[in-house]
């Protein structure tokens, strides 16, 4: 009962950044892309998330996946079975940090790059992600 409780006010506290990736969701699918449920987080892929992905991140070859909330966007279906455990780290990361999560991520990233690093790859929040399963 209690991790049900848990699990409800995770939703209820990353709602806001999920409302944010739900917008992708019909554009998403206007352009021939899919929506799939797993491990509690909808996975939007093809179409318009595809072009976001590869042009709307600030990575020089863009992003495989990125996750709004409990909305985990991705080139296809290849990519999000192999950035899944990845993705879900940052899914459990929005469960923390609600819908501070967005600010204090771009916050890390700035702190990286003062710091002299890069500002995705040494990122604390994908220091976390990458450790708790490193790229195949």
């Amino acid at each position: 009962m209690k991790s049900s409780w848990r699990r409800t006010l995770g939703y209820l506290w990353a709602g806001p950044n999920t409302a944010l990736g739900l917008c992708v969701v019909p554009l998403t699918l206007l352009t021939g892309g899919r929506v799939q449920q797993r491990r509690g987080a909808l996975e939007v892929y093809g179409g318009a998330a595809t072009f976001l992905l590869r042009y709307g991140t600030l990575l020089k070859a863009g992003a495989s996946a990125m996750t709004i909330g409990h909305v985990i966007l991705g080139r296809d279906v290849e990519c999000l079975d192999r950035c899944r455990d990845h993705e879900h780290v940052h899914v459990r990361q929005y469960e923390r940090w609600g819908p501070f999560f967005l600010p204090a991520y771009l916050a890390a990233s700035v702190i990286a790059g003062l710091r002299g690093g890069d500002m995705y790859r040494d990122n604390a929040f994908e220091v976390e992600a990458y450790s708790a399963c490193p790229p195949a």
